[in-house]
């Protein structure tokens, strides 16, 4: 079993920066694809970023790339989301969420643990 905790949401103005931070334990954490993902109100779960294990392969959604950034730092059991450059239409419910088994996903079915989310709203 995988416990995923995020941290880091707030309400910021359009254009500026937020950093959320996950942490993962019950598993070598340098051993699980980890993933961020968003449900905004009325909208289903849609793939924000993946990191893989040693941190090397990454993944964006087309509507991230250029402003966000995933990271991790495998000695402290954290991942991160550097989000720059803000959007309202990046408003949304952000959870963080883990897999023992892929390499690198953006397929939310393919993530095997999931935290409780940490709310972003991004205002004009």
């Amino acid at each position: 079993q995988v416990h995923v905790v995020e941290s880091g949401g707030g309400l910021v103005q359009a254009g500026t920066s937020l950093r959320l931070s996950c942490a993962a334990s019950g598993r070598t954490f340098s051993r699980l694809l980890m993933g961020w993902f968003r449900q905004a109100p009325g909208k289903e779960r849609e793939f924000v970023a993946a990191i893989s294990r040693s941190g090397i392969t990454t993944r964006y959604a087309d509507s991230v790339k250029g402003r966000f950034t995933i990271f991790r730092d495998n000695a402290k059991n954290t991942v991160y989301l550097q989000m720059n450059s803000l959007k309202p239409e990046d408003t949304a419910v952000y959870y963080c969420a883990a897999d023992q088994n892929s390499l690198i996903s953006n397929y939310k079915n393919e993530y095997e643990y999931w935290g409780q989310g940490t709310q972003v709203t991004v205002s004009t």
